[in-house]
């Protein structure tokens, strides 16, 4: 039985576990998670710490991880990996598309405890790739794929449902600076175009539903044609692809498979709203999974802080579920200090929206008390970087150690301190 239809019968115990560790009541959650609201990507055979993803809870993050033809170091993606979580990743997802993609998903899965995705139209299309050409990969190719997936205990898979010979027909009549820059989304592009024939994923939605179910696999209904550039952003391609995406998480959960929508890419601050409200109302509230967004095209080396503000005003929005993006983002594969750079930056974009939704301001009122106190222990404890914050003040250390050294004795806080309030 899948989590939904477990919950509909009462709590369970991931629900319970969830809610406690949310602050919400376990009745209500369950009932998030029947309407789909909310969502728990929890595969039993690899029985991640339980998250939960929607329907109010604080605003999650996700890093990307994962190898390529050119950058290929098995040990450096576990490194990555466990740098992630680390640092405050609440999900992990392997986008690998070099050497044997097999063994590194399941060596991922053995030292994740948290959540865990992929993309299993990665393996079909590049497995086609190695004897003739990605568009050669069959209908098999690729459920097979979401099965193997599913099989070695992946929590969630990105299906590409909503990338469509419509779809696709009105990318070719519309136009767009950069048709496609999803590479999930290009590989499906391409196969209805070579092919002249339906995404099997959409054909045979069913057909999906019924493999997730079987092994309570959440599934990530991918942004296949989120804009690449601010241009692009809210178009009529990407709509489109949403409102096909809605009617497929309805159907999703008459069969009790959980559902996370995935979009927008590229988009500027004052679009961002409309999206998630579009996207909220098309899904009836399904959890929405966002990759930045990104509120400029030019900022190649600091995308990592591009994406933490549309990050923030989108959780704020409504947003659920934040892709952390790092500083080289369009430029190469990451390093782990960049993952590192990419969580901490999300997970500052996370918090940002929750206490512009009143969840978490309990962390900033303990800051701002440790500030006026000049309480540095306190201070160190709380922040999301204590490392970097601790070497910043060793570099330059102040003449007294109860200040820094921008000001020395002539701390704003001190100075206070001793004429408003008579402390010496």
């Amino acid at each position: 039985m899948t989590l939904i239809s477990q919950a509909k019968s009462g709590i369970t115990d991931i629900i319970r576990e969830v809610a406690e560790a949310e602050g919400m009541e376990p009745e209500k959650l369950r009932r998030k998670v029947v309407a789909g609201e909310i969502a728990i990507p929890f595969n039993p055979v690899h029985s991640p710490k339980p998250l939960g993803i929607g329907g109010g809870l604080p605003v999650k993050v996700n890093a990307n991880i994962g190898t390529s033809p050119d950058c290929l170091d098995m040990e450096e993606e576990i490194k990555k990996a466990k740098i992630s979580v680390e640092y405050g990743s609440d999900a992990v997802m392997d986008l690998s598309i070099g050497g044997d993609l097999t063994d590194i998903r399941r060596r991922l899965i053995e030292v994740l405890d948290v959540p865990f995705g992929t993309v299993p139209i990665y393996e079909a299309g590049i497995s086609a790739a190695k004897k003739s050409a990605v568009v050669d990969m069959t209908e098999d190719d690729m459920f097979n794929a979401f099965e193997n997936h599913a099989k070695d205990g992946v929590d969630f898979t990105v299906a590409h449902v909503g990338v469509t010979k419509e779809s696709v027909s009105r990318l070719k009549k519309q136009g767009r600076i950069l048709d496609v820059v999803s590479r999930g989304g290009s590989f499906h592009t391409a196969w209805i175009l070579h092919n002249e024939k339906e995404n099997p994923l959409y054909e045979n939605y069913d057909y999906l539903l019924e493999l997730a179910a079987r092994y309570d696999l959440t599934l990530s209904l991918g942004d296949g044609f989120r804009s690449g550039c601010i241009y692009d952003a809210n178009d009529r391609v990407k709509i489109q692809e949403l409102l096909i995406i809605g009617e497929l998480v309805e159907r999703a959960r008459e069969y009790g498979v959980q559902t996370i929508v995935e979009g927008p890419g590229h988009v500027p601050l004052n679009l961002i709203e409309s999206n998630i409200m579009i996207m909220k109302s098309a899904t009836k509230n399904a959890p929405y999974y966002v990759l930045g967004p990104l509120v400029t095209d030019i900022a190649p080396g600091y995308d990592h802080i591009v994406s933490a503000i549309g990050g923030a005003i989108a959780g704020y929005a409504g947003a659920d579920f934040l892709c952390y993006v790092t500083p080289s983002e369009h430029l190469s594969l990451p390093t782990i200090d960049d993952v590192r750079e990419g969580v901490i930056a999300a997970r500052i974009a996370a918090h940002s929206a929750n206490l512009a939704r009143g969840i978490g301001t309990d962390l900033d009122l303990e800051m701002a008390l440790a500030r006026r106190d000049l309480d540095w222990d306190k201070m160190f404890s709380l922040v999301i970087d204590p490392e970097k914050a601790k070497r910043y003040r060793e570099e330059r250390k102040p003449s007294h150690e109860d200040v820094c050294s921008m000001c020395g004795d002539l701390c704003a806080i001190k100075l206070p301190r001793k004429y408003l309030r008579g402390e010496e």
